[in-house]
């Protein structure tokens, strides 16, 4: 995002102050766009799921076909000590990331165990809890793996979110609500989606058309043992027309209540509010 607040940089062995330049022009991930990242928050002194953030863009970069370089608790140490060169309770995005820095003879493949690694930590501010968005539809598609590496968190994959959300704040609104090939509903173009209808939370089940988020599996599973029915199924348009309330699951804010779909509107309503609550909770008393 280098929006130009405080950042530090692990590059090369070692941490730089600032937003340092880690590509080269004729890296591979920089002309074919061979790039993975992940996406952890510190927020209140914790950082929930970390370790799960950095084994993630580990087989992310394997499904590029990137070799990770980083064994994951060596990761997580590294971005331990970066976190603690940040003022006491500062919000921290981190961001974990690889690329290829060369091709085979076609220049296409990238050749193993030529990989580049950098982590970018960010001071970034937590949405406040009053933050909400509304979507509406759009005529761009979650693609399938026969397509695309749907299976990584991928920078190639984020020019067709960008594509929805141009389109969605063209229309007036947020985000996008966006389905797959067939039809049913998927993601938004930024994060998983819930609903919630008489009382039961609905979440759109992995087709293997979006990554299904770490933050998304902690919502699921806090829901269920606070006795919540939580239900992964397949969702269309009419199901979130229906819904009595609708939030939105994603690292950066974790919970973010939705007031619209095209002209339905919903408040943010108590299952939205208690999500965040046993988020938060479970964030201060896991280790993390």
């Amino acid at each position: 995002m280098a929006t130009g607040t405080n950042i530090r940089t692990w590059f090369n062995g070692s941490w730089h102050d600032g937003d340092v330049a880690v590509m080269r022009a004729g890296d591979h991930g920089s002309w074919l766009g061979t790039t993975v990242f992940d996406g952890a928050r510190q927020f209140d002194g914790v950082t929930p799921d970390l370790d799960a953030h950095c084994a993630r863009v580990n087989r992310s970069a394997a499904a590029l076909m990137i070799t990770p370089t980083v064994e994951t608790a060596a990761m997580v140490a590294i971005v331990r000590e970066g976190l603690a060169r940040f003022p006491k309770g500062a919000p921290v995005y981190i961001r974990p990331m690889y690329w290829a820095l060369d091709g085979d003879e076609t220049g296409i493949v990238p050749r193993p165990d030529a990989t580049g690694f950098a982590i970018c930590l960010e001071e970034i501010p937590m949405a406040p809890p009053t933050s909400a968005t509304t979507l509406t539809t759009t005529q761009f598609r979650r693609p399938v793996l026969a397509d695309n590496v749907v299976n990584a968190k991928a920078g190639c994959l984020y020019p067709n979110n960008a594509r929805m959300l141009a389109e969605a704040r063209g229309k007036g609104f947020g985000n996008a609500l966006v389905t797959d090939a067939v039809g049913n509903v998927a993601e938004t173009a930024s994060a998983n989606v819930f609903m919630v209808k008489d009382g039961e939370v609905f979440t759109p089940i992995a087709n293997g058309t979006f990554l299904a988020g770490i933050t998304r599996a902690r919502h699921i599973a806090n829901l269920r043992a606070d006795g919540v029915k939580v239900h992964e199924t397949v969702l269309g348009y009419a199901d979130f027309h229906a819904a009595d309330e609708v939030f939105l699951s994603g690292n950066m804010s974790k919970v973010t209540p939705v007031t619209a779909f095209d002209a339905t509107q919903y408040q943010s309503g108590p299952v939205t509010t208690r999500v965040r609550e046993l988020y938060w909770d479970w964030a201060h008393s896991a280790k993390s």
